[in-house]
Parts: C-alpha cells; structure tokens; sequence
C-alpha cells in the first residue's frame, strides 16, 4: 500500500475521473482537497452532513483517506465520521462535522472553500467494490451516466448493469 503522489492523481484524473469537476489548484501534492456544495454556517454544538462539491470515484484497487484541513480544526470544527472512501465508491461524500469551538461561536464554511484532505491509497487482495446503499449519492442522472459508463466499460468483471441500474434508481439524494 503506497500514497499516491500528484502525477499519479493526475492520471487517474484524466482516465477516470476520479474527482470530477477537477481543479488544479486543489491538488496538494500527495492529495487532492475537497470543497463542499452550499455555503454553511454551523453554531456551536451543532452538528451537520455537508455535502462535498466534487464527485469523488475511488477505483477498486484504490481507497480514500480524509482529514480535515487544520484550519478548520484550530477554530473547534470536528470530522466525525469515518475517514475513508470504500474502493469501488462513487458520488459526493457526506461530511460530518460538529462545532465544538470553545469560543462557542459560529463556523462558517463557503462554497469552495478548501475543507478536506482526500489521500489516494493503494489496497492489495481481490477486488471487492462498494456496492452499498450510497453509491451514486447526490449525483444527478446526467452524472450517474458518466460514471455508468466508466464502471461498465472499464470494470465490467465488478460492475454488473443490473446491480448499477438498482443502485442508481435507488441513490440517495437523487433529484426529484
């Protein structure tokens, strides 16, 4: 298991989009840094899902690490959930966060505001893709299309069309 450097986050960008849209000024280094979707503000105690800007894909022989920029940390905002992107996942990420500034005072997040580290690690062993109940969270369809495309034409061993079909009627967060 290795950390994948910028080249390679570069590539994986180009050839399968695995943060889509993709800004140049949001890799850093070893990491690309994810934005959210909506301005937000959080009061103390306060806990809220943002929802992240960006489409985050994580090939099957790739997971994802999330950590919060210290930034955000320093003024008391925590990441609660678990900090990593199954192989296999695609869609926006929902963001956990609680405010527990001990100044006890507002946080306040914008639209494209630089919140979170997304580490691309390499994983060992058989593949075995998210199949789970947020795949293709918070996409639209034209974006499901995309990315049933990528899925079907590059993994067809892992992706079936009826399981993806199931999973993209059932999305959570899908456009009513």
């Amino acid at each position: 298991m290795c950390v994948l450097g910028k080249d390679e986050i570069l590539n994986l960008i180009e050839k399968l989009k695995v943060v889509y849209p993709f800004g140049h000024n949001l890799l850093d280094g070893d990491s690309y840094i994810l934005t959210v979707k909506d301005d937000t503000v959080l009061h103390y105690l306060e806990h809220r899902n943002l929802i992240s800007y960006e489409i985050v894909f994580t090939p099957p022989d790739i997971v994802a690490h999330l950590t919060a920029k210290s930034r955000y940390g320093r003024l008391g905002l925590s990441f609660l959930n678990a900090a990593k992107v199954h192989s296999g996942f695609v869609g926006r990420l929902a963001l956990e966060l609680v405010n527990l500034s001990n100044d006890r005072q507002p946080i306040t997040i914008k639209r494209g505001d630089p919140l979170m580290h997304m580490e691309f690690i390499t994983r060992e062993g058989k593949p075995s893709p998210y199949l789970g109940p947020y795949q293709f969270q918070y996409m639209s369809i034209e974006e499901v299309g995309i990315y049933k495309s990528i899925l079907t034409e590059t993994f067809p061993q892992l992706f079936d069309t009826e399981t993806l079909n199931m999973m993209i009627r059932d999305r959570v967060g899908a456009p009513s």
